[in-house]
């Protein structure tokens, strides 16, 4: 019996599938590297987009053939990466076929680790592509596609109206903490003050998940009194902890503010969230305590990058650094959204120099006012906040975000980690 001929597609297979997988690979590893580098301090949007225009050229020329394209997108999800998910996603979706999106979005699901992969994906395709399936995900019966949504609502700042007050009304979707949390996430994201009504039952949930995130989107909404029910998450380590010190810190009045971190250091576990607590309140009253700080090696970097919220120090450009020392250790990254959390948080932290910053400090502090509030150096305005989204660096432009959110009552939470368009 004779072998079959190959067909046209066969040849074209045999011939380009190793460029197309080297596309497939590309595009899967740079989407990594980019979703390590947007919580990175020395990432700035600048370099965001040169990372982004790496991977769009990488889709693009998995594009050129969609079928081997797709042959090996397909062949990689077997690997249920993230980032594999993320590529599958978009070429899936730009091909406008049925059965290849319905095999991403199943695979994308099925584990928390390839979720972001699927999110990502939705918010870096066009408005035109995303926007029909974002409805059809908020409106399918499976809670999966509806959480789905949602998350896609979030990254793309897209307000789903009525469909986000159905979802927060249905006992059914209440009964699915993940997609209920989502849900209440985004009301406080999009500023949705008509939703507060629900947002009041979701304060008193048993669940620490939909009780931190009604809290969150409360103050959010202008609830400033909801701040005193976030302090145990403040107090006590956990996955929402450094979440609500970014939150609570730019809002509780100062003399508060200092005597709740005058308690948490008490906790010497607790010296990373104290230090953190500082440099988001921005109080110049903390400043040399946080000096005393950098002569502790697990420390000194985030000490450091304290310092610089609150005076606007570039300790790099300033010359006010020095190599670390041999003993440096590695320091857990623990952003809940952060997937990749086995990462050292201080990695890509400069390593201060303290002799130097003491004495910076000793000839410019007096330019400073304690007890007034104070971001990278300049007391905060929309219009300094608005110059820090475009031109900081991501961990900068994180706090300009959620500062400008709450000076700024009628803007959404800006979402420093969404795509940069050129």
């Amino acid at each position: 019996m004779t072998d079959q001929p190959m067909t046209n597609f066969q040849r074209a297979q045999a011939v380009y599938n190793d460029i197309y997988e080297q596309y497939a690979n590309g595009a899967s590893f740079l989407w990594l590297l980019r979703s390590i580098s947007v919580n990175q301090p020395h990432f700035d949007a600048h370099d965001l987009l040169e990372l982004e225009q790496r991977i769009a050229a990488q889709l693009d020329g998995l594009m050129t053939s969609v079928d081997i394209g797709w042959q090996v997108c397909e062949e990689a999800l077997e690997r249920q990466g993230a980032g594999e998910v993320f590529t599958a996603m978009v070429v899936a979706m730009r091909s406008h076929e049925g059965r290849k999106i319905q095999l991403a979005v199943e695979v994308g699901l099925e584990t928390d680790r390839t979720m972001p992969g699927l999110i990502s994906a939705m918010g870096w395709l066009p408005e035109e592509i995303a926007t029909p399936w974002m409805a059809r995900f908020l409106n399918g019966k499976e809670m999966s596609h509806k959480y789905l949504g949602l998350a896609t609502c979030s990254v793309r700042r897209h307000d789903p109206g009525e469909l986000l007050t159905h979802i927060l009304q249905r006992d059914d979707c209440q009964q699915h903490e993940k997609l209920y949390a989502r849900a209440l996430r985004l009301v406080g994201e999009l500023r949705r003050q008509d939703c507060m009504p629900v947002i009041n039952r979701g304060m008193s949930a048993d669940s620490d998940a939909i009780s931190f995130w009604s809290h969150w989107s409360a103050v959010l909404l202008g609830h400033r009194a909801s701040v005193q029910q976030l302090k145990s998450t403040v107090f006590n380590p956990g996955p929402y902890q450094s979440l609500a010190i970014q939150l609570v810190f730019r809002t509780l009045p100062i003399d508060e503010a200092r005597e709740w971190i005058s308690t948490l250091s008490e906790d010497e576990a607790q010296a990373r969230a104290v230090i953190k607590a500082i440099g988001v309140l921005g109080d110049p009253h903390a400043v040399n305590w946080l000096i005393s700080k950098m002569e502790e090696p697990s420390l000194a970097k985030l000490a450091g990058e304290s310092f610089a919220y609150i005076t606007g120090v570039d300790l790099e450009k300033q010359q006010l650094v020095i190599d670390e020392p041999d003993n440096y250790p590695v320091i857990p990254a623990d952003d809940t959204d952060d997937h990749h959390v086995e990462l050292d948080e201080d990695e890509n932290l400069p390593y201060p120099d303290v002799d130097k910053i003491t004495t910076q400090w000793r000839h410019h502090g007096q330019n400073f006012i304690v007890g007034r509030r104070y971001f990278m150096g300049q007391i905060i305005t929309p219009e300094f906040l608005k110059s820090t989204l475009t031109s900081g660096t991501q961990r900068q432009r994180h706090a300009a975000a959620m500062e400008l959110a709450l000076n700024e009552s009628d803007v959404c939470l800006p979402n420093t980690c969404a795509r940069v368009l050129p």
